[in-house]
């Protein structure tokens, strides 16, 4: 060790064995006039900005952003701001009635997706329904087109859609919401009974935009206007499963007339 190292080591352990021996008297302490308690000390949640406040409730369901919003104002300005709501997900059709959600020009991404046993009952041809099941089917049937009409209003800026197991949505319905949202990108349809190759022709007129398109399990569609998109929409990544492949509907005077000639065989048989 050299000379320099040394005496300033010396003199470090001089200085402190010095403080070591002075009384206490000696020094001067600071004390506040209160006591200072934790919470004094911690930032309440309303105090932070805007954007701060839209990130924490991101990661919030839709249930818990309502019920925090309801909290404060500062809180539910957060809840009613459209940034907060880009993605929309509902997995039942009953959600769409609730409360907890914001439509605004911030959407991007929407999915509507009821994975339930009564959507068999919505798939049964209107003709061919009970009078129970179509008490059933009566309750809910309009929620999804009302809830696309207000999409359309509302939502010009949306990039993707997916609708499944939504049987009593309609062309039109679809046909909307590629005319008023024009920069849709994703268009997906499963389990959706009553699309026809109407929504097909509509991708080609309207979807501009459009790079994703599925459409399966929908029994309705036929192989021709599949054949349709691919030809006048190359670029158009194109799923359809099961869907041309499947049993259409028919009028309920067609199955009289197959009936009868049924009948008519196993009489002259």
């Amino acid at each position: 060790m050299c000379k320099a190292s040394a005496r300033l080591q010396s003199g470090e352990e001089s200085q402190i064995q010095a403080t070591r021996d002075t009384p206490l008297s000696h020094f001067h302490f600071v004390v506040p006039s209160r006591p200072v308690s934790v919470s004094s000390l911690a930032m309440h949640l309303t105090e932070l900005d805007q954007e701060c406040l839209l990130h924490l409730f991101s990661y919030l369901d839709k249930d818990s952003r309502r019920s925090l919003s309801l909290t404060c104002v500062r809180l539910r300005q957060v809840f009613l701001d459209p940034q907060l709501w880009t993605l929309l997900h509902f997995r039942s059709l009953c959600e769409l009635r609730r409360d907890n959600y914001v439509l605004g020009s911030s959407l991007r991404y929407l999915a509507v997706c009821w994975h339930s046993s009564r959507v068999k009952v919505c798939n049964i041809e209107d003709w061919m329904k009970t009078t129970f099941q179509k008490d059933l089917c009566r309750k809910h049937e309009s929620l999804v087109s009302d809830f696309l009409e207000r999409v359309c209003h509302i939502c010009p800026n949306l990039l993707s859609l997916t609708l499944s197991g939504c049987g009593h949505i309609t062309d039109r319905n679809v046909i909307n919401v590629l005319q008023s949202c024009r920069r849709l990108r994703s268009l997906s349809l499963e389990n959706c009974t009553r699309m026809t190759d109407s929504v097909l022709q509509a991708v080609v007129d309207h979807g501009h935009n459009l790079t994703d398109v599925r459409v399966d399990f929908c029994r309705n569609v036929t192989q021709s206007g599949l054949q349709k998109v691919r030809d006048k929409r190359p670029e158009v990544h194109l799923s359809a499963i099961h869907s041309a492949d499947m049993i259409p509907d028919s009028k309920p005077e067609e199955k009289t007339e197959i009936r009868r000639a049924l009948q008519k065989f196993l009489i002259f048989s």
